[in-house]
């Protein structure tokens, strides 16, 4: 359906560190229909919402108008992600924020395989490098078997800081019926 509910305490969380400083530079990775790009561009951030599929970008961009962003500073790039954050390290460019919520598996638009247990570490790597001198967010958010909170914060602080349990949060994604009974829908690290 291109909207995910469960994120929405992600959404929450992007929206409220944006407004601390409106004006930050966040990349979104696998962006999919935009909603994590609303967040951050609602509460006044420059977004670049990266994807590889260009149909889903479309959608992306549909979304914000819808939202009222036609005009919000986001550059809508079709794109595997791996390569665009390789180019943007080698360019020098740094961002204030970095969003990721990678499939368990995927093509980018020229045929890239991406395979999270094998990829997800490099590109953490990568990512650090393109974070600010004053980094104002990251988040990690997935949905594959075996990566739960604890292999999520375990990569992201690692990545971030070196080391395990180094200031990084998780929680559990969840949809919760009429009933109220919780669903299981995924996990997320997130820095502060």
């Amino acid at each position: 359906v291109g909207v995910f509910p469960e994120q929405r305490p992600n959404w929450q969380w992007i929206n409220k560190q944006v407004a601390r400083r409106p004006g930050a530079k966040v990349l979104n990775l696998f962006a999919y229909t935009g909603a994590s790009t609303i967040a951050a561009a609602a509460a006044g951030a420059a977004v670049t919402h990266i994807d590889g599929a260009k149909s889903v970008v479309g959608w992306a961009r549909r979304n914000a108008a819808h939202s009222g962003l036609e005009s919000a500073p986001i550059r809508w790039i079709v794109e595997d992600a791996v390569k665009f954050v390789e180019r943007e390290v080698k360019r020098g460019n740094r961002y204030d924020g970095i969003i990721l919520d990678p499939p368990s598996y995927g093509h980018g638009p020229k045929g890239e395989e991406w395979k999270l247990s094998r990829d997800l570490f490099d590109l953490l790597g990568d990512c650090k490098q393109l974070l600010s001198s004053d980094p104002l967010l990251f988040l990690l958010s997935c949905h594959t078997p075996g990566f739960g909170a604890p292999e999520l914060s375990a990569a992201l602080s690692t990545c971030l800081f070196g080391s395990c349990g180094a200031g990084v949060k998780t929680r559990s994604l969840s949809l919760q019926t009429t009933s109220g009974r919780r669903l299981p829908a995924g996990h997320a690290a997130y820095w502060p």
